[in-house]
């Protein structure tokens, strides 16, 4: 396997999350890519050269052993294609816990690929309403809604398989193994502004052991991770100025949501200044699938109009298979009458929610129903599904899996985290399929009726 160094490599812990990086790279001028897993040689041939790389996973879903499992492959293709900052995209909530989307598991296992002993965590995106502020995690809940310290959040501190029951992310994170963990707190940037600033680098040095003050034991650690506040998108820059000067001297491992990669593109002043495409009305009719449990998800449930809306009951998806099929004629059948058509799990059915031992069992089933909707659609003899949408982040993760796609790129921003890109697949009835992948926490309430496109 053969590429030229891009600049920038991620993998994202969902796909969701994935897509959003995708978004923010892309939109800089950077060719950018995401692949469905460690790409294959015809896969990155396909995909012509690249300035970023990406790989989107599940393993914010996953346990410990699961997670190294999945993880060493791609630390051993990041250590093959040497991109000067690998990024391990995180949700900008920081949900995870010791046993499930363990993010210390995670730079312990990909930071052998990199020559840097610095591990950069950035706690914060303001562009989707999350700040940190002395290593205390903020979060709207919802776009543009009301800013919560996250332990206090009314979605994120009870997650049903995450709950943030910490806002000092040093403490979340020590919870999982990540020890040692040092800070740079906000005041520090603001005098940081311009390529000389010298207050940054100079506490950086301190706490990597090149200062008088610095603890002894530090230097022997195999890597050092900081964590690091971003109140607001003027501190991008002085952010990004620091990886970029550590990344020249070795290659650095990051961690953190999109804002690692924006704090690095406003560093390279590429940041470009021009809007999003504008979203052509859909060719056909529009396929959506919600199986977050998220109420801003039953709420953009409630507000699609335009759709025809199919409750679906969750615990019969996974039980009870002449339900599923049921279901999936129902799904294709209003399809294939030329309506849009919107299948929704969660608390908008009005039923319960299951177990956390149930729900996991949901997202699997759902992607493999929403697999099944779309090769219906194109072995029945109409056009193929043009464009579909999936909210939840478990349940987007595995619908691209079940989908056979081999990767993603770039077409417009739908709202502020939420992405449609364009599908790549060896099956032609999928190859250039519009897919929108969103996160419970995503979007305002028109969201599905943005997802058909200006009328």
């Amino acid at each position: 396997m053969s590429i030229t160094a891009p600049r920038f490599g991620w993998y994202g812990d969902d796909f969701t999350g994935a897509t959003d990086t995708l978004a923010v790279l892309a939109q800089a001028g950077l060719r950018s890519m995401l692949f469905m897993g460690v790409p294959s040689a015809e896969a990155l041939t396909a995909a012509g050269p690249l300035d970023a790389v990406g790989i989107a996973g599940a393993a914010r879903a996953m346990p410990p052993e699961a997670m190294r499992a999945e993880l060493a492959p791609v630390s051993r293709f990041f250590r093959q294609i040497a991109p000067t900052v690998l990024h391990y995209k995180v949700c900008s909530t920081f949900d995870s816990a010791p046993h499930v989307g363990n993010i210390a598991c995670a730079i312990q296992t990909l930071h052998p690929s990199v020559g840097n002993r610095w591990v950069p965590i950035l706690g914060g995106q303001p562009s989707l309403g999350r700040y940190c502020a002395f290593s205390n995690l903020f979060a709207a809940a919802g776009t543009g809604g009301a800013v919560y310290r996250i332990d206090r959040h009314p979605t994120m501190h009870r997650h049903p398989v995450t709950p943030m029951a910490e806002a000092d992310l040093r403490v979340h994170l020590a919870q999982q193994g990540l020890q040692g963990i040092t800070a740079l707190h906000y005041p520090l940037y603001e005098a940081d502004t311009g390529q000389n600033a010298v207050a940054l680098p100079s506490a950086l040095s301190t706490l990597l052991g090149h200062g008088a003050t610095a603890a002894p034991e530090v230097s022997d650690t195999p890597f050092v991770p900081t964590l690091l506040d971003l109140t607001s998108a003027d501190q991008l820059a002085s952010v990004g100025r620091l990886l970029w000067q550590q990344a020249q001297r070795a290659r650095l491992l990051a961690v953190g949501p999109s804002s690692v990669a924006q704090a690095l593109i406003a560093c390279w002043g590429t940041q470009t200044s021009q809007p999003a495409p504008a979203l052509a009305p859909s060719p056909g009719p529009v396929f959506a699938w919600a199986g977050s449990l998220s109420p801003i998800t039953a709420a953009q449930v409630q507000a699609a109009t335009s759709y025809q809306r199919i409750p679906v009951d969750a615990h019969r998806l996974t039980h009870d298979t002449d339900y599923a099929q049921a279901t999936q004629r129902a799904i294709c059948a209003g399809l294939q009458q030329g309506h849009h058509v919107l299948a929704y799990t969660g608390p908008a059915t009005g039923a319960s929610a299951p177990s956390s031992g149930a729900s996991a069992a949901v997202a699997p089933a759902s992607a493999a129903l929403v697999a099944r909707v779309v090769q219906a659609q194109a072995d029945n003899g109409t056009p193929p599904l043009r464009r579909i949408g999936i909210a939840g982040g478990d349940t987007s993760s595995h619908a691209v899996q079940a989908l056979q796609l081999w990767g993603l790129s770039y077409q417009t921003t739908v709202c502020p985290g939420v992405t449609l890109s364009r599908a790549h697949s060896t099956d032609p009835s999928r190859d250039g399929l519009e897919l929108m992948l969103k996160g419970g926490q995503m979007g305002g309430a028109d969201l599905f009726e943005r997802l058909l496109g200006a009328g």
